[in-house]
This record gives structure tokens, sequence and C-alpha cells, in this order.
């Protein structure tokens, strides 16, 4: 028993430690380039901005209150004052004000530091951002056009409460598993906007993060699981629409058996995304894209069939509340 009780004390004693440790060294600072990024004044450039805030990179899906996401779904363009909650295992997460409010937004912050922070996932504190903006790869023309739309905006004086990291979530950053994610290599200057495949990756990729949620992962720290754009990651609802259905991404690539577009044509994509949202709850951000103009919707319905095809049954996409979920 003496033995016993002696483990269990040391036990109860490094525990403890760990708990200490985590607290005290979990609120790292890292270091990232700035980007050499200036908002502009030009119309043509400001409205490729909003365009991209309000379409692909579907900036108006979170960076709104939580009452207005409906509003936005639905095709009003409201200012980017944040407010979205996600509560997932690392933390509560908070999409901030992006408003030039000096007080409550972006007023006090340089082009640099928001372009840093698209870029590289490193606030202007120096803290690791949650990996939610799948910006690295963005050219520096379209990182400049949503900067410079920001800065356009009207300021909103709107207080956002700050991203809340839980136990799980400091213990992942104190020992790495999460941390700031930058460029594979040199984003491109600009891209030529086209129909092709080519561009079509860019959007999927490096704008829309269709790669994102169309890959199975591990939510409690990111990590991809799956082949990417193979399907079966179980998005978690987002509380604004939540109708208790889970939802199951879809198989994008071109397999001819459990492919989810397959037999779709170049129209049927476009028309799919066109009619925006079909089910309330659904994560996929439909009032967004549906904002996507055919010839971006072409060029990524090209590049998803220029994919190799992968194997990848998802037996259905909605299951109802309590429903066993397939198998990772």
């Amino acid at each position: 028993m003496k033995i016993i009780l002696r483990i269990l004390a040391v036990m109860v004693l490094l525990i403890a430690g760990l708990v200490v440790y985590v607290q005290l060294a979990w609120n790292k600072k890292f270091e990232a380039p700035y980007p050499d990024t200036k908002a502009s004044t030009d119309s043509a450039v400001i409205a490729r901005g909003k365009y991209l805030a309000y379409g692909p990179a579907h900036c108006g899906t979170c960076h709104v209150p939580m009452d207005k996401i409906m509003d936005v779904e639905g095709g009003e363009l409201i200012p980017l004052s944040g407010g979205w909650t996600l509560d997932i295992p690392p933390g509560e997460m908070h999409a901030p004000n992006l408003t030039p409010d000096m007080e409550t937004g972006i007023g006090k912050l340089t082009d640099a530091d928001l372009a840093r922070t698209m870029r590289y996932m490193v606030g202007s504190d120096g803290r690791c951002i949650f990996p939610f903006m799948p910006f690295a790869e963005m050219s520096d023309a379209d990182l400049t056009a949503i900067v410079s739309y920001l800065r356009s905006q009207p300021a909103v004086k709107h207080e956002v409460k700050r991203t809340e990291m839980k136990f799980l979530g400091k213990a992942l950053l104190t020992f790495g598993a999460i941390k700031p994610t930058g460029t594979k290599g040199t984003p491109p200057k600009s891209v030529v906007i086209d129909s092709t495949a080519e561009y079509g990756k860019y959007l999927a990729n490096s704008v829309a993060n269709c790669l994102g949620c169309h890959t199975n992962r591990d939510m409690k720290i990111g990590e991809f699981t799956g082949v990417s754009f193979a399907g079966g990651f179980a998005l978690p609802p987002d509380p604004a629409m939540s109708d208790g259905n889970t939802y199951v991404s879809p198989n994008l690539t071109p397999d001819p058996e459990t492919g989810h577009i397959y037999n779709w044509d170049e129209q049927t994509f476009i028309n799919r995304f066109k009619a925006g949202r079909v089910y309330k709850g659904s994560a996929m951000a439909w009032g967004a894209f549906s904002r996507i103009n055919d010839l971006e919707l072409k060029a990524i319905y090209r590049y998803l069939k220029s994919l190799d095809p992968v194997k990848n049954k998802v037996p259905k996409i909605v299951y109802g509340p309590g429903e066993a979920l397939p198998e990772s």
C-alpha cells in the first residue's frame, strides 16, 4: 500500500507540474516576415478585394456577428465587424473585427501586420493564430486587394471577445503540435484569372480552402489525416446555423465509383453553387460560394476533374442527431 501511495503521489506531482508548465509556457511569441503589402485606393483593386472577401475567400462567413451570418448568407454585404464563435476542443475561437475602427478593429495595425497574419498565421503581437485561413500561398496581388478592401470599409465599433484556448489548446501550443504555418515556397506576385485548371488549383487550395474541408483531419490539432479532396471529414456544426445534423464532406476526386461529382458536367457544377444553401446547418460557405463568378467556378471544376481519382466511399453527407458517423 505504501508503494502504491508513493506512486500515486509521484503521478499527482508530475501531473501538477505538467499543468503548471503548460500554463506558464503556452503563450509563445513567434517571428515571421512582414510582406511588402501596401493598401491601394484603386477602385479596381478594392473591388477585387471585396469580391474575394464575400466570395471565394469567404471572410464574410466568419468575420460578422453571430446574428448576422444568415443575412450575409442571403446576400447582404455588411462590414466585417467580427463576432463569429466556434467552440472546438483546442479552444473557443472568436473571429475579430476587421473594420478600420481604431479601438476595436484593425485601425492601429499596419498593412504589413494584416498581410503577415494572413500569410503566416502570426498576430501583430506575435501570438499564433489558429490556422483557419488558408492564405499562405495567396498571390501578392490578391493579398493586397483584400487588405485594400478591409481599409475601405466603414469603421464599426464592435468589441469582440478574444479567442480563449482551453488546456488542450495550450498544451498543443506548448509542445509545438500547433504552430504558425508559413509558405511552402514563394507565393506568386499575381495569377492569371482564367477558366483553367491551373487557376482552379490556386482558388481551391490558396483562396477558397476546398482542401481544408474536403480532406479528413484531426480537429484536435487540425492535422490532415486523409487524402486531399477525398472527403470524409465530419465538419463541426456552425453554432449560428446549426440544425442538429452533422455534415460529412464528400469525395471530390473523379473516382467513378465514389466521387461525388464524377457524373456532373460543368454546368451542373455551376448550377449547384448558384443555388446556394440547401441545408441550413451545412458548414460549407454556400452564401459566399454562390457569389463566385462562372469563370472561376469553371476553373475549380476543371481542377477537380484533373485530380487523381481516390476511392473513398462517403456513405452519405447528412447525419441526424445521435446517428453514428462513419469511421475515419
